[in-house]
């Protein structure tokens, strides 16, 4: 399936200073003059659509009736969502300074490579390429699906078929967008992010105008309610910070972006200040027009609160939410396909990842390697299901990776760090991760325990395909014969970069 990976002890103290040999043909008859690398294509306001358009998906939209549920008051909810924020800007600004001062692609792979090594680094490349990026991107991509055909069946359900049907069309188009050009895929998530916006001001601007007219019945005693669980507060947060996630994507194109010391930490910190007060003051105005056993009962708070405000204006919500759920997509495939790119380039995915098409300067094969694993999650299983199984993952190794941010700072105090924050913050937000990872395991020890096992087999896989290097010559030849076949195909060379290697 895999090489063996180029880099497995430390040099220097790194694992990123290493790269992989052995590399196939490099087609030089096809190349042509211009180095073929991935260039640098993202400013400070595509960097910031990237975050904005990834974070913001279906959710806020939706139902955000999670933390109320969990809360039980309309206060402490919003005191949340302002508390999630505030978290999630303590996480962006953690995955500012690795940005900054290891200047890879990659993300969380690379961060926990650097710090702790090839082991736990290929067990979350391995869940997130097998399941948890599939299972992602077909959860929002029908979402995308369903509010797409909303206004064309408003007198009848919308039949599943025709759904997943259009899901499909709108999965497949990300990915050609992603493949043929960096450029346009960032301008179209510009655009995408533009609108997100304008849907969150349609909402809050008439929430003003209700707070202006006296509409505040609802904040009346906000603090009081049902009474929530013990358990109810930590659920809420837990809900609070996936609505948040999204933050970290920047990273996955650290390469990619221009002035990284400087338009890494700028753009996270933009774009959570207008997120965290957008998803607040949205969450405001949905309770001038909505009490909160209204929200509760609602299957799409923002449709159910335009159709009392707008009229028949209120057509137009389900447009906004397609494309924002787009936005999420889009932006959630460009980044997420560095991520393999760069662990191809390692050595812990098949080599044809790593490779960069001949002219359009795409990393195509890492892009399109999601299309059937995503169309498998679509057309198969409980995704939803299959997501809760994982989302302790995600907390655990976001965890593990601030957590190695403190563990930089004393394994190699000397490295340059243009940014740095105070080590409250990842110390804070580490024990916040790890404290949701633990609370999952006692709420639900069930899923989690699906979840945890099916982690756990990138264990045996790291060492079948990666450590064990005796593999017979039949399925080296084979390899190597259908990466050979790969590369004529979708004319792809490796970078030049790595060719220097």
């Amino acid at each position: 399936m895999v090489r063996k990976a180029a880099v497995v002890t430390v040099s220097n103290g790194s694992y990123l200073q290493g790269q992989p040999n052995g590399r196939l043909p490099s087609m030089d008859s096809r190349q042509p003059q211009e180095k073929v690398v991935l260039k640098k294509k993202v400013t400070l306001l595509r960097g910031i659509s990237i975050i904005i358009g990834t974070i913001i998906g279906a959710g806020i939209f939706i139902s955000p009736k999670g933390i109320l549920k969990n809360t039980g008051s309309v206060g402490m909810s919003l005191m949340v969502w302002t508390a999630c924020g505030i978290l999630s800007l303590f996480g962006a600004l953690c995955y500012a300074e690795l940005g900054t001062c290891i200047k890879k692609s990659g993300g969380h792979y690379t961060y926990i490579l650097e710090a702790f090594g090839p082991l736990p680094a290929f067990v979350r490349v391995w869940v997130e390429l097998l399941v948890i990026r599939p299972a992602a991107t077909a959860v929002i991509s029908l979402a995308f699906g369903r509010y797409i055909l909303e206004p064309f069946f408003m007198q009848c359900e919308i039949p599943e078929l025709a759904i997943k049907l259009i899901t499909a069309v709108g999965i497949t188009l990300v990915m050609v967008l992603n493949s043929t050009s960096v450029s346009w895929s960032a301008r179209i998530q510009i655009f995408l992010t533009f609108c997100k916006l304008v849907a969150i001001l349609i909402i809050i601007v008439p929430g003003v105008i209700q707070l202006i007219k006296g509409e505040t019945q609802h904040f009346k005693n906000a603090f009081s309610g049902n009474d929530a669980s013990i358990m109810g507060l930590p659920l809420a947060f837990y809900s609070g910070m996936y609505a948040y996630s999204g933050w970290f994507y920047l990273n996955f194109v650290t390469e990619e972006v221009e002035n990284p010391e400087k338009n890494i930490p700028l753009a996270i910190c933009i774009s959570m200040i207008i997120v965290t007060v957008g998803y607040v003051l949205t969450n405001v105005a949905y309770f001038t027009t909505i009490s909160a056993g209204e929200l509760l009962l609602s299957k799409a708070v923002a449709v159910t609160f335009a159709e009392r405000l707008m009229g028949s204006f209120s057509l137009a919500v389900p447009v906004f939410v397609a494309l924002s759920c787009f936005g999420s997509m889009n932006g959630g495939i460009f980044a997420v396909s560095r991520m393999f790119f760069v662990a191809s380039r390692e050595g812990h995915l098949p080599e044809i990842l790593s490779m960069i098409h001949v002219r359009k300067h795409t990393p195509l094969p890492a892009v399109i390697v999601l299309h059937p694993l995503t169309m498998i999650m679509l057309f198969s299983g409980d995704l939803y299901s299959l997501l809760n199984f994982l989302s302790f993952a995600r907390w655990l190794f976001i965890g593990l990776v601030v957590a190695g941010l403190i563990y930089l700072r004393y394994k190699r105090p000397d490295m340059p760090r243009p940014f740095k924050v105070p080590l409250f913050i990842p110390a804070l937000f580490s024990f916040t991760c790890l404290f949701m990872v633990a609370l999952s395991l006692y709420s639900d020890p069930v899923n989690t325990g699906i979840g945890f096992a099916i982690t756990l087999t990138g264990v045996p896989a790291y060492y079948l395909f990666i450590v064990w290097d005796k593999k017979p010559k039949w399925f080296r030849k084979l390899l190597d014969t259908g990466t050979e076949a790969l590369q004529i195909l979708l004319e792809v060379v490796p970078s030049e970069e790595d060719q220097k290697s």
